[in-house]
């Protein structure tokens, strides 16, 4: 099968790697203990290795990052991995703009995935957020124990085949910070495709002052697999397996998700409808933040020590979004005999909240940190169970919706 062809690929990488070894470059292999936890796994632990040419600093040749580990319950499948290999090509490649193939295998929360992808960064000079990066891939994929998912018959079963592409820009220009994704997908043996356009804008007024804006959009074909639907809060269910939090249930208590009390960002980002498990071929949404100055802020940014590491943001916030084409409810019982194709109308939610973040950017400039937030939609359009449409309501997030 197509997955044991990935497999032999990573086999060739290590002999490629042990030869360079062999001949000139000392390689360094550096490994970290790792404990996570999920319903299904126990405490699940383990092993991370990080394998590159000594001295290299992840911007050189054989790049390895890999883990195994042992959940504690003894599930069906008790033994996890995760094994990727990243090799720079000479010929499309410079400092800062690097061309590469890149082999991933895993299996782990009942969830299987091997791919292979062709990538290439453009980047303007030393500044690490102005770039462009196109990435084309192919995977085989496998919901392959459905007890690891928060909305178990949402989810297929079957081996998926996806040819796929990932298109980024960022610019960062004086007080003006600009990014945009494109993803397509086709998934080649259902026969259906999904499209995901992410445009993100911040405008800096003042000192910790800043109006930032959003634009998504979210379609897929009618025929599309549950997972691969758009929801009105966070992202489709598919994506959640590149958040360790959201890739399996338990890792954050499931009724914080349920009951609404814990948001996720990514997506429509409608987080005042956080508890509105409805599913939709086509999402679209805005979401906007006004941020201003705040005591903690200010004392965080006095500091030498934390200043470029943490920052408190306080603002006001206004999100609003559609779903067209309801597919069905992952907290019913079951699935209805007769799917009723509807759409949402437009909702929308609008409130104050503050973020807290501890971030140390990556040597490419992307996001590597923790972004904590408690945010207060006071007023709905459309409040559900006859709510009233100004009310208090608390919201923890995780991840940041906007994160220049």
């Amino acid at each position: 099968m197509a997955y044991r062809i990935i497999i032999n690929l990573l086999c060739v990488c290590a002999v490629v790697v042990l030869s360079t070894n062999l001949k000139a470059q000392h390689y360094k292999v550096s490994p970290y203990p790792d404990l996570w936890y999920n319903d299904v796994d126990g405490a699940r632990l383990g092993v991370r290795f990080l394998g590159e040419v000594e001295g290299t600093f992840k911007d050189g040749p054989h790049r390895i990052d890999a883990g195994v580990w042992l959940g504690s319950n003894l599930p069906t499948h008790p033994i996890s991995y995760y094994i990727s290999f990243t090799e720079p090509i000479t010929a499309i490649s410079e400092f800062g703009s690097e061309g590469n193939i890149h082999i991933q295998s895993s299996s782990r929360t009942g969830y299987a995935k091997h791919s292979l992808s062709l990538n290439k960064r453009w980047q303007h000079g030393f500044n690490e957020f102005n770039y462009v990066e196109v990435s084309l891939y192919n995977s085989y994929e496998k919901n392959f124990d459905a007890s690891y998912r928060l909305n178990p018959e949402h989810w297929s079963s079957e081996w998926k085949q996806i040819l796929g592409t990932v298109f980024n820009f960022s610019r960062s220009i004086e007080r003006v910070d600009f990014r945009a994704e494109l993803s397509l997908q086709r998934i080649l043996n259902a026969g259906f495709n999904t499209l995901t356009i992410d445009i993100s804008n911040g405008l800096q007024l003042a000192t910790h002052t800043s109006i930032y804006s959003r634009v998504y959009v979210h379609r897929s074909s009618s025929n599309a697999f549950g997972e691969y639907l758009g929801n009105v809060w966070t992202n489709p269910e598919s994506n959640w397996n590149k958040n360790g939090y959201q890739r399996a249930k338990g890792t954050v208590p499931s009724t914080w998700i349920t009951e609404g009390f814990l948001h996720f960002a990514g997506g429509a980002n409608l987080r005042g409808y956080i508890n509105q498990f409805s599913y939709y071929n086509s999402v679209y949404a805005l979401n906007m933040e006004f941020s201003f100055l705040n005591p903690i802020q200010s004392i965080i940014q006095s500091s030498t020590y934390f200043s470029e590491i943490l920052e408190f943001k306080s603002y006001v916030f206004f999100d609003i979004g559609a779903g067209d084409h309801e597919q069905f409810y992952s907290n019913s019982e079951e699935k209805p005999d007769d799917l009723v194709l509807s759409n949402t109308g437009s909702l929308a939610d609008a409130g104050l909240g503050v973020q807290l973040s501890a971030n140390i950017p990556d040597h490419l400039g992307k996001d590597r940190g923790l972004f904590i937030r408690y945010d207060v939609p006071f007023w709905l359009s459309s409040p559900s169970n006859n709510e009233n449409t100004i009310k208090f309501r608390s919201v923890i997030g995780i991840g940041a919706i906007f994160n220049f």
